[in-house]
């Protein structure tokens, strides 16, 4: 916008340049002839006055008024008087000027004969003398206004780009302070999340449109909040409500598995304790992500990630497909024990549905950045690279055989973003040539752990 404001204003100044100086331009050379264009009939007027009284010398003095030279003609051409030691020489070109009928002055802009470089006003005015009709000539150079014209038009165009680079300068630097406002809004509006929906765009002073603008916006995020709080609240209340019920049924199934020998009706409790166990998980699961959503405080502590990836594969020494484990030191970070290892928990049950022979989990430290990274790897069929983000959806499946049978409620990789998320980090797919990357980033800890 700033762009298009300085074209705005270089454009419209160019136009105005190009407008005013042509006005200027013919404004200034015809007042310059019209003033010229009177001074020298005056001076003929003058000597004219002289041959009606039978005052006529052959050599006339200078004329005033910045006219440069005089000559009286007959009728004929032929040149009686004149401010030149030569009139003949004066009177070239003259004879077929005359004034027109009903007239008896003229004036015109000529060139003198051989100087096309040389322009002057003559003008003519008849005489009446004793000796009959005379004509007094006399003209004036057009040097002065042509130099004046010269100056006028190097002034425009020596201060035309000036002019037009300094309105362009001024527009950018009025829709830069106009448009700082709306700046900051878009700022403040960048980092409104699902996570931090109660932050607000700051509101200039004053009662113009930028200032409703923010008012607007602060309004539409106070309703987004509201709406967005009530529906956290009904699913973490709903997922709370149900977690008793379920855990009730689940109890009453597995007794009447134990009790029931009748194998038809053994399978059928079977299939609805695997149901209901499913449904007891998506519980559990709604539960932490709406405390996650809500930003529920949780405890800072320093948390290994090495240990816990040593812990993870200690859990799992039975798991369908061997888990290693790359870390060669300590990889420090302050959080939540409890919810790092239940990030961990989820990556890895992810890798372990789809792996074909190994689950690879690598605690490292990024080099470049300094940051703790905790990477999960399998060797399954992976994740197509325009699936990347839509695996962290919650319940998003890519493919059809991605069903209950699998365990999975299609929230784990969400709740692990959001457990990244929540302490300061980040989760996302990496490339890889056989199966899925998913590598959890950090701020590393400052301290270290203590030795023992």
């Amino acid at each position: 916008m700033r762009a298009r404001a300085a074209l705005a204003a270089a454009t419209t100044m160019t136009v105005l340049l190009v407008l005013g100086g042509l006005w200027l331009f013919t404004t200034l050379r015809a007042n310059l002839l019209d003033s010229t264009e009177d001074r020298t009939e005056l001076a003929a007027r003058k000597v004219a006055a002289d041959v009606a009284a039978d005052q006529l010398t052959s050599h006339l003095p200078d004329p005033e008024g910045g006219v440069d030279s005089l000559v009286v003609l007959t009728p004929d051409g032929t040149a009686l008087a004149g401010t030149d030691p030569d009139p003949a020489a004066l009177s070239a070109g003259l004879a077929a000027f005359r004034p027109g009928p009903g007239h008896d002055s003229a004036s015109r802009v000529e060139t003198q004969a051989g100087r096309t470089d040389q322009r002057g006003v003559v003008s003519v005015v008849r005489a009446e003398s004793p000796d009959g009709t005379r004509y007094v000539y006399a003209r004036t150079e057009l040097d002065d206004v042509d130099e004046a014209i010269r100056a006028l038009s190097t002034a425009l165009i020596a201060a035309g780009p000036l002019l037009v680079a300094l309105s362009a300068a001024s527009a950018w630097a009025a829709a830069t302070l106009t448009l700082r406002p709306v700046t900051a809004i878009r700022t403040a509006l960048a980092s409104v999340t699902a996570s931090a929906l109660d932050r607000r765009v700051p509101t200039p002073p004053g009662g113009d449109e930028i200032t409703a603008l923010a008012q607007t916006v602060n309004s539409t995020l106070d309703r987004l909040e509201q709406s967005v709080t009530r529906q956290r609240q009904f699913v973490a209340d709903a997922s709370h409500e149900l977690r008793n019920p379920i855990a009730a049924l689940r109890a009453e199934l597995e007794v009447a598995a134990l009790e029931i020998r009748e194998p038809h009706s053994a399978a059928a409790i079977e299939r609805v304790l695997g149901d209901t166990l499913r449904l007891q998980r998506i519980a559990a699961d709604l539960l932490l992500l709406a405390r996650l959503d809500a930003r529920a405080p949780h405890t800072e502590a320093p948390v290994d990630l090495a240990l816990l990836a040593a812990e993870e594969h200690a859990r799992r020494r039975s798991a369908r497909v061997p888990i290693v484990v790359e870390a060669n030191a300590p990889v420090l970070v302050h959080g939540d024990h409890s919810h790092l290892e239940r990030l961990l928990a989820n990556l890895v049950d992810n890798a372990q549905r789809y792996a074909a022979s190994e689950v690879r989990i690598t605690a490292t430290t990024d080099p470049e950045s300094g940051d703790a990274l905790l990477e999960v790897q399998d060797d399954g069929p992976g994740i197509p690279a325009e699936s990347a983000e839509r695996v962290f959806e919650r319940f998003a499946r890519l493919h059809d055989d991605r069903n209950r049978a699998e365990g999975g409620t299609g929230l784990g990789l969400a709740i692990a973003r959001e457990i990244a998320q929540s302490h300061g980090g980040s989760l996302h797919t990496r490339p890889s040539q056989h199966g899925a990357r998913l590598v959890a980033r950090f701020p590393r800890a400052r301290s270290q752990p203590p030795t023992l």
